[in-house]
């Protein structure tokens, strides 16, 4: 394979097509004078073959643009023909042809004539040995100056990278981290195993638990299919007995349309019942307005009445707990006293006793020492010691003795003289209580009769406003009994007007009050037949007026 003939369009300073001859299958040399294309054909051969001229930017691709006088170039193109019959571009053709066509905005490659992406083109290149890792298939000038130059290393460098041995040292480093990689990968991967087979683990375990539940659950719906089933058969039957109710009313709705028909007929003779009527519930209506007024006067009597009485019983029950409560201090007082009194007399007892000990150790001592005094008058100095020295061991041993009694006695009696101190103090803060708490006793008793006397005050007034309510409920029950005998008197009224209504005219006001009831409306005061009111000598003329509008609602 060998480069066959270029052609060069609008690159550099070709500026139209320019075509060589064939070229020969060995050695080919271009010669010509200074700036008469020579550097420019050489580029325009590595700008299709080389990666020297890749990732161009606009400007760079302007660049290669022809600059000249005349038109400006828009685009340019090269072209390179292969001989391909060695087959070593893998195309089965023995002439293979490719171009790169740039423009200001664009950057093209075409292979016989169809376009071709820049990524087929390098694998083709690649294939055909045109390795972008060995780029020594072009040689630049000045090159081979420097490899001349080089040092031993650095050419054996060269050597390596024209072999193609660089790649394969570039791929096995590539490998050897490909493999480092891999290996702490499958560590990841192996920690990522032992989690899926505890997972797994958990997972047969909730498994288990899943075929628990969905037989339980296949139970509870077993058991909600048996319940909804017994509802279902409950809901039909009660909608069986429902279509028997409602056909029930509608024959009861047929017969009480009959009715209606048989009441249209009468309500002719009963016009002047309605006006009577009429005019008695408006009678009605005003002693109903002055009742509302009595009692509603009277309630706020009662009420003050009430809240009256409320605060004398108040009153009344907040003495009785201050008396109560004075009772219980007065009590808790002379228990109190009692008590003390029974504990001066234990205290005095005690003292009692503590002073007859005194006296019969005191007593206990005088004996002792007569008799010490007696037994040493009975007997002799020379036959009770053998000698003076023994008698006078005998003698301070004796008064020793003597001394350790006195001594303890001594203690004794200051010990019984202090205790008896204590007591006669206590003595005295007893009494000193005792008299505190009868004079606080002499103080709640007359604050006690101060509230016995308020106590009865209170009762006489509550007496008198009890019978004054008594009144007040008698009046009130009057007042009640007339109300309700008004509202008789209205409800038969009312009655009477709806036998003498139409029956549509009737169940329409009732559903208009209904629904005037539920939800509240204002502004609507009932029919105009009731907001009308004049004097019985013009009930014919208001009637033949109105006419049939004196039945609908009025606002």
């Amino acid at each position: 394979m060998y480069i066959k003939k270029v052609i060069i369009e609008g690159f550099k300073s070709y500026r139209e097509e320019t075509s060589t001859e064939p070229f020969s299958p060995k050695v080919n040399v271009v010669v010509g004078a200074n700036g008469s294309g020579k550097s420019n054909f050489f580029h325009a051969i590595r700008f299709v073959l080389s990666d020297m001229f890749q990732n161009l930017r606009s400007e760079d691709r302007g660049a290669l643009l022809h600059e000249g006088a005349g038109h400006s170039v828009v685009s340019a193109f090269v072209e390179i023909i292969f001989d391909n019959s060695d087959n070593r571009i893998p195309v089965d053709k023995e002439e293979v042809r490719l171009r790169r066509t740039v423009a200001s905005k664009k950057d093209e490659y075409y292979l016989d004539g169809k376009h071709v992406s820049k990524t087929e083109v390098m694998n083709l290149l690649e294939s055909a040995g045109f390795s972008r890792s060995n780029p020594y298939y072009v040689v630049q000038q000045g090159k081979i100056a420097s490899l001349t130059l080089m040092k031993d290393s650095e050419r054996l460098d060269l050597l390596k990278e024209i072999g193609g041995t660089r790649v394969y040292e570039d791929r096995r480093r590539e490998s050897l981290k490909i493999m480092q990689e891999t290996a702490n990968k499958r560590k990841q991967i192996d920690q990522v195993v032992r989690y899926l087979e505890e997972r797994l683990r958990e997972l047969d375990e909730e498994k288990e638990e899943l075929k628990k539940y969905q037989q339980l659950d296949k139970q509870r719906r077993s058991l909600e299919y048996t319940i909804l089933d017994h509802e279902l058969n409950d809901a039909r039957n009660e909608l069986a007995s429902m279509d028997d109710n409602r056909r029930q009313i509608s024959e009861r709705m047929s017969q009480a349309d009959n009715e209606v028909v048989e009441l249209r007929e009468r309500v002719k003779s009963l016009e002047k019942e309605i006006k009577a009527s009429t005019k008695g519930i408006n009678e009605t209506k005003s002693e109903k307005d002055d009742a509302e007024k009595k009692r509603t006067e009277a309630l706020k009597v009662v009420s003050q009445i009430e809240l009256d009485l409320r605060d004398l019983k108040d009153r009344i029950s907040s003495g009785k707990r201050a008396k109560d409560e004075a009772v219980r201090e007065l009590n808790s007082m002379r228990k109190e006293s009692e008590k003390s009194k029974s504990e001066l007399a234990q205290i005095s007892k005690v003292h009692a006793a503590k002073l007859k000990e005194e006296e019969d150790i005191s007593k206990s001592i005088m004996d002792r020492e007569k008799r010490l005094s007696i037994l040493y008058q009975k007997q002799g100095r020379a036959t009770q010691f053998k000698n003076e020295a023994a008698r006078d061991e005998w003698l301070r041993k004796e008064i020793h003795d003597l001394e350790r009694v006195l001594l303890s006695n001594r203690k004794q009696e200051s010990l019984l003289q202090d205790e008896s101190q204590k007591l006669k103090d206590e003595i005295n803060k007893l009494t000193n209580h005792i008299e505190s708490r009868r004079s606080e006793s002499s103080k709640l008793e007359a604050v006690l009769a101060d509230k016995q006397k308020n106590h009865n005050d209170f009762t006489k007034q509550k007496n008198a406003l009890q019978d004054e309510r008594k009144s007040f409920w008698k009046e009130e029950t009057s007042v009640t009994a007339e109300i309700d005998r008004l509202k008789e008197d209205l409800v038969k009224a009312q009655k009477s007007l709806d036998h003498a209504t139409p029956g549509d005219i009737r169940r329409g006001l009732n559903s208009v009050s209904r629904i005037i009831r539920d939800h509240g409306i204002g502004g609507v005061f009932g029919p105009v037949l009731e907001l009308v009111d004049c004097e019985e000598k013009f009930f014919t003329a208001v009637e033949v007026t109105a006419g049939n509008r004196l039945v609908p609602c009025g606002g």
